[in-house]
């Protein structure tokens, strides 16, 4: 199957084919008598799992680490499995991270509604984010 072939079978451009190919995600695929790159139907399903991953939140490095084992006849299921679990909680702090940065919004927010802009001194700079100057 030509490059623009298995693009278009995949949603992705000749470009991101090639990309993934100089990556190692996807194995170099023999060239036809007249030069142009023959992959073969398998490298379909193997661009759907690159793109399923990276959808996961995988890193290149990652998706090459899964592709390595699978191509050395070892299931990646234990490692996959660590990498999700990892990238798991990187969400969970991430989003109690952005969970305080809400409440710290909104409470800006509420200053903000409150506050008179002819009572902002020059020394405080701003009182929403400073809060107003002490007595």
């Amino acid at each position: 199957m030509r490059i623009g072939d298995l693009a278009a079978s995949c949603g992705l451009s000749a470009r991101t084919v090639r990309f993934y190919e100089q990556a190692g995600l996807l194995p170099e695929p023999p060239r036809t008598p007249g030069g142009y790159r023959d992959y073969p139907r398998e490298a379909t399903a193997r661009l759907a799992f690159v793109r399923e991953a990276q959808n996961a939140g995988l890193t290149l490095a990652e998706i090459r680490s899964v592709l390595a084992l699978r191509d050395s006849g070892v299931a990646p299921c234990a490692h996959v499995a660590d990498l999700v679990r990892q990238h798991l909680a990187d969400v969970e702090r991430r989003m109690a991270e952005l969970r305080e940065a809400r409440a710290a919004l909104k409470a800006l927010a509420e200053r903000a509604a409150t506050t008179d802009p002819n009572t902002c001194t020059e020394p405080g700079i701003c009182t929403i984010i400073a809060g107003p100057p002490s007595p």
